[in-house]
């Protein structure tokens, strides 16, 4: 059997209390980095929606022709009846 020192257990207790408080530091910064990247998303995307709907008010009743590849259609020839 192992014989214990007071000395011993109060180091380990504080060592362990240590960690603890470490580990729950290191957490706040872990939650706070998150939420930043979270508020710049955000902020990304209420910007680009904000661009969206100023190109929307901008061009509204406005005709535009989009060009793609879209092969060339043939002309159907019809014949009375």
């Amino acid at each position: 059997m192992m014989i214990l020192s007071v000395t011993g257990l109060i180091k380990t207790v504080l060592i362990i209390i240590g960690v603890l408080v470490i580990l729950r530091f290191l957490g706040q910064l872990m939650i706070a980095k998150r939420n930043l990247g979270e508020q710049r998303n955000l902020e990304e995307r209420q910007k680009k929606q904000e661009q969206l709907r100023k190109h929307v008010d901008k061009n509204r009743g406005k005709t535009s022709i989009l060009k793609g590849n879209i092969p060339p259609a043939e002309d159907a020839d019809y014949e009375e009846i």
